[in-house]
């Protein structure tokens, strides 16, 4: 299905033509930015750590719909009973960060020169994976600005442009321009209507999966974000578009919905190596729209403590965004579905979550994708497995309420299961490049602890052990150490 810009004007000026309605108790859960200190104080009825999120303004809080009392003293509400926004009168500035030293047993790449694997050696990294500035500004309070600004360390950034050159052909040029990266994660426009619908209109956080609606540091245990959604699909996904959103029913029968049209992914970007991972647009000053994607996001909230929710994604034509358009003569269609789930109580915390999706004519894809111009900035890695695979589940102990020491820090000792393939199954149409790597396919514990300082400060250390390939390959483990934030810094 094709959208161009007339179409998507004229969405835009029936979404914004409306002026009545009341303001929405949307959650963060439902819009992907959720900014929570999820845990329970059992000397208190309320939240320990409540916090409005930074984008959407609600509170994850979970007491009694019906002033309910939990066994553990804990009074229960479920999600979306707050008003959006109602945590602050005009403006507000807030923000979360990582920082991460890891030691290791392994080299840098499985994939190189080494039919072990990877090679066994030790080395000890250092790092700060991401600092996030949110804001937040009411023109009134039915018109919302929200922003986030990401500043990432390592790597080196770099300036992209595609021209003709004399001959007629395209042409990339790279300019180093910065260390680091800085990437515009949010910034939107929000209408508030009523309860049930609500507009947005900007860039935005793509909800598919539960890392990316979840994705502050407070919102899960490791020192780093869950690997196998991280490894398959943009993390932090963020593209630009219009929102629905809104929350009906109530009691054991509440949902949050949010409904998507943005740029769609780049075909460019599918390898071998994170799937679809690198198709996400924005190396370019423009993105492309020929063949935006669709995103439904449903969450249940009808039990206290308890979130599940499912997540689809769908692009008719990944290949119709290509940086040239001539690259591709096939359709390549993308389809992603995800289960997550979440439940928070004064002892134990645990989410779970499932992704697959599928590639439509991947061998095609795989050929054409390795021979794509080695100027462009892609790894050109094949072949692209027609379908990819995540699930994991992990639980956490609140030890202080648990033994009812009130004078205890907040210690969560936990353990995570993950399994993860980005090669879990080729195109047979194409049967000699459909055998996938198998040094691609990962499952792995981690044991580790949180000790929660209070004021959305958090202190982790964490053991991982990987298995690659069914152990036909190195094992792969390390230990680390982390701490991260996720505070409001103002609030007018």
């Amino acid at each position: 299905m094709k959208i161009n810009g007339s179409a998507m004007s004229f969405l835009l000026g029936i979404a914004f033509t409306s002026t009545a309605g009341a303001q929405c108790p949307i959650k963060d859960s439902i819009m992907g930015v959720g900014r929570s200190f999820e845990t329970y104080d059992v000397r208190s009825t309320e939240h320990r750590g409540e916090r409005p999120d930074a984008m959407t303004g609600a509170t994850e809080q979970h007491h009694g719909a019906d002033g309910q009392v939990n066994p553990a003293g804990a009074k229960l509400r479920p999600m979306g009973e707050e008003e959006e926004y109602d945590g602050f009168r005009r403006f507000r500035l807030g923000g979360y960060g990582e920082m991460v030293s890891a030691f290791k047993d392994y080299g840098m790449n499985r994939f190189c020169g080494h039919p072990e694997g990877s090679p066994k050696e030790s080395r000890a990294t250092i790092s700060i994976p991401r600092f996030v500035l949110a804001l937040d500004y009411k023109f009134s309070p039915k018109w919302v600005l929200g922003a986030e600004i990401e500043f990432e360390s390592g790597g080196t950034g770099t300036a992209v442009e595609l021209e003709k050159s004399e001959n007629g052909e395209y042409e990339y040029e790279s300019e180093l321009e910065k260390g680091g990266e800085v990437a515009i994660e949010q910034f939107h426009l929000t209408r508030l209507i009523h309860p049930a619908f609500n507009v947005r209109v900007g860039h935005m956080i793509v909800p598919v999966g539960l890392i990316n609606a979840h994705n502050e540091p407070m919102n899960f245990f490791g020192t780093v974000r869950p690997e196998g959604e991280a490894s398959l699909i943009p993390c932090t996904w963020h593209e630009t578009g219009l929102a629905f959103y809104g929350t009906f029913g109530q009691k054991t029968a509440r949902f949050n919905y949010q409904t998507m049209v943005v740029s769609g992914l780049n075909a460019n970007g599918f390898d071998r190596n994170n799937w679809v991972q690198n198709g996400k647009q924005g190396k370019f000053e423009e993105d492309r729209l020929q063949h935006p994607a669709f995103v439904a996001r449903l969450d249940w909230t009808g039990v206290p403590g308890l979130r599940a929710g499912v997540s689809y994604y769908y692009c008719d034509n990944a290949g119709g965004n290509a940086d040239i358009s001539t690259v591709y003569n096939t359709k390549f269609p993308v389809n992603i579905f995800t289960v997550d789930a979440q439940y928070i109580h004064p002892y134990v915390i645990a989410r779970a979550n499932v992704l697959t999706g599928n590639v439509g004519n991947a061998g095609e894809l795989s050929l054409r994708n390795g021979k794509l111009n080695k100027l462009a900035p892609y790894t050109r890695l094949v072949p692209v497995a027609k379908r990819a695979v995540s699930y994991a589940g992990e639980v956490g102990l609140n030890l202080r309420n648990i033994i009812g020491r009130e004078d205890w820090p907040e210690i969560i000792p936990f353990a995570r299961y993950e399994y993860y393939n980005a090669q879990e199954e080729g195109d047979k149409s194409r049967a000699y490049i459909s055998v996938m790597d198998q040094r691609l396919k990962t499952s792995m514990w981690v044991f580790g602890l949180n000790y929660r300082v209070g004021n959305g400060i958090v202190v982790k250390a964490d053991y991982t052990t990987r298995r690659i390939g069914g152990g036909q390959f190195n094992s792969e483990n390390e230990f680390a150490l982390g701490v991260a934030f996720d505070a409001w810094f103002l609030n007018k």
